[in-house]
């Protein structure tokens, strides 16, 4: 069964730093685009950053470049996403998503696996 499981979320400040994992099972997450995705309470989920399979380009909406990093490890078949200098607007709850694609894409509509999320919240 394909399953991606987010972890690492939790309660920071302002300016603060978490990691986020996201494991896989069932299937190898070297051969997937793999996406980051946010939906804060009464928004829309958005596109936070993007990986692609085999020569891990990625891509960062502009809210978040410079701050955040997201990576892969895929011996631990695990992707990850940094996220430094964190505001209060980062708040949401965090989803990792996958594509057997080579190119990512940070549109939702291009996933077909998720994650069940991590909250994320940053407040003072």
């Amino acid at each position: 069964q394909l399953q991606l499981v987010e972890s690492g979320g939790g309660l920071v400040q302002p300016g603060g730093s978490l990691r986020l994992s996201c494991a896989a099972s069932g299937f190898t997450l070297g051969r997937y685009a793999i996406g980051w995705f946010r939906q804060a309470p009464g928004k829309e989920r958005e596109g936070v950053s993007c990986i692609n399979a085999y020569d891990g380009g990625t891509n960062y909406a502009d809210s978040v470049k410079g701050r955040f990093t997201i990576s892969r490890d895929n011996a631990r078949n695990t992707a990850y996403l940094q996220l430094d200098s964190l505001k209060p607007e980062d708040t949401a709850i965090y989803y990792c998503a996958a594509d057997l694609a080579v190119r990512c894409f940070l549109d939702k509509r291009a996933y077909d696996y998720w994650g069940q999320g991590t909250q994320v919240t940053v407040s003072s």
